[in-house]
């Protein structure tokens, strides 16, 4: 899953080191997603993964002068999240090598994703997610028929623990940035906005916890480039909550190794989906945001909640909190854009996955009425 030269020189409380990323060679005509992925396609589930809807907010549109904003929908992927188009190629992968059980840690999402793919794949799924995981991503899960353990800390104990179980007992582990696929699948996001524009966009906003599903739209831009169908890497712009800052923090530092010396500082944010301590794929993200010239910087959980509601109230587009971060983004960098670039916010989850958080900016009615002279 890693190199293992690279990972052996792995530091306690630093992203893992030799994180791996599929080789894409010789040449390819197709412009499906599916074939840009190093899986046949008949070890894939017979589940609708991916192919999800590049729209234009019109009242976003008008009400800050981009007539280029796009908002990319992942979460009407089939378990409401980004992470159904890693799950996929990863029980495809398992499939085409008799691998019967996946192992995966989560702060939700990649889990019930793994749950659900895998019920549609025929695979057994031992799943390890925080105690203080939405419960709305623990029933997804359970539903799926997912054998569920919570981790009693965090998203970091539950990647520990199910590194320990895939090592001991058996299983491949999908764990984020471990599993190479995990990248690898993500990517198609970046082919299909490609697909569905007949171009490159200029810029790309995308909530970064750990830094796969980032280091997965480059990986997609950096293929296409490479076959010759765009001509520039579009401006990634890396939006982390506040509470949640790593990959920030070492881009500002240089890297993650200026920070060895100070405590890893316990993520704390509303946006549950990208709240970790330490980066899985810190490494390789930050090496992607230097090469391309990408941005990095933080919103608070007040203008991620603020993204959230504006989005639903405005577009009709209800998204989670880690979602809605994007956002929330383009929202704080829009004065320094060029209003007539095309600009992608890429929702990445379903506001249904944390309806608690939602309820920050809405009221409910106290009361119920028997007539309208009640009103």
């Amino acid at each position: 899953m890693l190199c293992p030269e690279c990972s052996s020189t792995h530091k306690s409380g630093q992203p893992l080191n030799g994180v791996l990323e599929v080789e894409l060679s010789g040449t390819l005509e197709s412009n499906d997603p599916l074939d840009f992925l190093p899986v046949e396609g008949q070890y894939f589930p017979a589940i609708p993964v991916g192919n999800t809807p590049l729209w234009q907010p019109e009242n976003l549109q008008k009400k800050y002068g981009f007539p280029e904003l796009y908002l990319k929908d992942d979460g009407v992927n089939p378990t409401g999240s980004l992470k159904d188009r890693a799950s996929f190629l990863v029980a495809a992968f398992a499939r085409k090598h008799g691998i019967r059980e996946v192992v995966v840690a989560s702060t939700g999402n990649a889990g019930s994703s793994m749950a659900g793919v895998g019920a549609a794949a025929g695979l057994k799924v031992k799943l390890f997610l925080p105690k203080t995981a939405p419960q709305a991503k623990m029933i997804q899960a359970l539903q799926y028929g997912a054998d569920l353990v919570l981790a009693d800390k965090n998203y970091d104990q539950a990647f520990s623990l199910s590194l320990e179980y895939s090592n001991t007992r058996g299983g491949m582990n999908r764990n984020t940035a471990y599993n190479p696929m995990t990248i690898e699948g993500k990517k198609t996001v970046s082919i299909e906005i490609f697909k569905q524009l007949k171009k490159a966009p200029d810029h790309v906003f995308v909530s970064v916890g750990d830094g796969v599903i980032m280091s997965g739209v480059y990986k997609g831009f950096r293929d296409l480039l490479q076959l010759g169908r765009i001509d520039k890497i579009p401006v990634v712009h890396a939006v982390q909550a506040s509470g949640s800052d790593a990959i920030c923090r070492a881009m500002e530092s240089g890297d993650f190794d200026g920070q060895a010396e100070s405590p890893v500082r316990a993520a704390k944010t509303v946006a549950d989906s990208i709240s970790v301590d330490t980066p899985s794929n810190g490494h390789l993200a930050l090496k992607n945001l230097k090469a391309f010239g990408g941005h990095c910087f933080r919103v608070t959980d007040e203008e991620i909640l603020c993204a959230q509601k504006e989005l639903s109230s405005t577009c009709g587009l209800f998204s989670e909190p880690a979602a809605a971060t994007a956002y929330a983004g383009f929202l704080k960098q829009k004065a320094a854009l060029d209003s007539n670039e095309t600009c992608v916010v890429l929702l990445t989850g379903n506001g249904l996955k944390d309806i608690n958080s939602a309820t920050a900016k809405i009221v409910v009615p106290e009361k119920s009425i028997n007539s309208l002279d009640e009103l």
